[in-house]
């Protein structure tokens, strides 16, 4: 039977490699749209947890996730061999920066490599990990290729980019229209027919480079207007003027305008990071990513701001920041997950505490947290808050009481306009 034919039928083995907040997900949408499912990941007791029903990705509950492993629709292994049986591979690993602001293609290249040992013919292999355009044709084909199959023909090869959005209650995996583009139109097509039988909307380009380079457009718009928003921020601070009425105000202009907010900077896997593949696959060209690296900058800048904030907020109420309790309110990156990866409120503390404060911090989403030298634990909020000198709120969790917490404190900085119905000395706004 054909690889077409037996994802029409449902009949076709999925695999998913890498089993984080993206790879999980998508594999248990295929699950629930009845395909069997294989995911693989190099960590042996995140595989033992998915083996038992337990999940520890947010947007996929444990009572969704039990009754598919127990009906053998999804299971979980370290073991690449596997690959042998499967006829699909969706490869969701991650793609960070080095430090020189280059790509990090070491995990999907051992993903690759571990799935070029068990190549076979009809395999259908997508790759998710955002990443510079050039990569699936540049990087995999050649491995695959090695195999003596020819692509398009034998095997189909795409890229898919991943556009998860952790803790978003309206659109998930299932009803995120869904990019992926091929090396050639039939390997398209197999992708478009693939993602269409699990998921609401799928959406063919012409080829991988597109879509590689859609993902990267989509951060980047997101990471550029949120610089423009911050420096506007930093403007209006120097003018007396408050951004936030600012932008609601503008925000009533019903065409040519859309609302970006400031911050205490960017957080998360993808729009702090993504840019950056495009900047350095057009450096190769011979172009200047202005834009993204001016946004870089400000965006990157933001912590210091805040920081100097809270400075300039103590010294209002003569206390310098040095020996000063000061209490971060939500170290996630974003509202109501639980994930810290490059979480302004990291570098917020690293700074706060580089200039004698000591701080502790409050999230009912991240129990603990590893920080440069120590793990530091969540306290309470309210009674934290009282005893502190100051409160910043990095991260507006909707759990948070507000109004209890400006009852409490005695001085708030808000970096994320979560008082905005509150009028009161104590608040001091970004």
């Amino acid at each position: 039977m054909q690889i077409e034919e037996k994802i029409a039928a449902k009949t076709a083995r999925v695999g998913i490699v890498g089993l984080g907040y993206v790879g999980l997900p998508l594999a248990v949408e295929f699950a629930k749209a009845g395909f069997t499912v294989t995911g693989i990941d190099v960590l042996a007791n995140k595989v033992e947890m998915l083996n038992k029903g337990e999940s520890y990705v947010q947007d996929v509950p444990t009572s969704t996730l039990a009754p598919l492993v127990a009906e053998k629709k999804f299971s979980a292994t370290t073991d690449f061999s596997v690959i042998r049986e499967l006829d699909t591979i969706n490869i969701c690993v991650p793609t960070p920066l080095r430090k020189t602001k280059d790509p990090d293609m070491s995990f999907i290249v051992s993903a690759a490599q571990e799935i070029a040992k068990y190549f076979h013919p009809g395999l259908l292999v997508i790759l998710e990990s955002t990443t510079y355009p050039g990569t699936t044709n540049e990087l995999l084909l050649p491995m695959f290729e090695q195999s003596g199959l020819k692509v398009g023909e034998d095997f189909f090869l795409c890229f898919s980019p991943e556009r998860v959005d952790p803790g978003n209650p309206v659109y998930q995996t299932l009803n995120t229209p869904k990019v992926v583009g091929g090396i050639t139109p039939a390997c398209t097509e197999v992708g478009r027919l693939f993602f269409a039988q699990a998921l609401e909307h799928v959406v063919p380009v012409s080829d991988t480079r597109v879509a590689e380079m859609v993902k990267l457009l989509e951060n980047t718009f997101r990471m550029i207007n949120i610089g423009l928003a911050n420096e506007m921020a930093l403007m209006c601070d120097g003018m007396g003027i408050n951004v936030w009425e600012v932008i609601d105000a503008a925000a009533t202009k019903p065409f040519g305008f859309m609302p970006f907010y400031p911050g205490p900077g960017l957080g998360g896997h993808c729009i702090p990071i993504d840019p950056f593949y495009l900047s350095w696959k057009t450096k190769q060209s011979g172009i200047e990513a202005r834009f993204i690296e001016l946004a870089g900058y400000i965006n990157g800048n933001m912590p210091h701001f805040v920081v100097d904030k809270v400075q300039h907020a103590l010294n209002e109420h003569t206390k310098p920041v040095k020996g000063s309790h000061v209490h971060v309110a939500g170290i996630a990156y974003k509202r109501n997950i639980d994930d810290v990866r490059e979480s302004p409120a990291l570098d917020v503390i690293m700074l706060l505490e580089k200039r004698g404060a000591k701080v502790t911090y409050s999230d009912p989403f991240i129990p603990s947290v590893r920080l440069d030298h120590r793990t530091a634990q969540s306290q309470d909020l309210l009674e934290t808050a009282a005893e502190a000198d100051c409160v910043v709120i990095i991260t507006d969790h909707s759990d948070f009481d507000y109004q209890a917490l400006l009852d409490a404190s005695s001085l708030i900085v808000d970096t994320r306009n979560a008082m905005k119905k509150f009028q009161s000395k104590k608040i001091v706004r970004l």
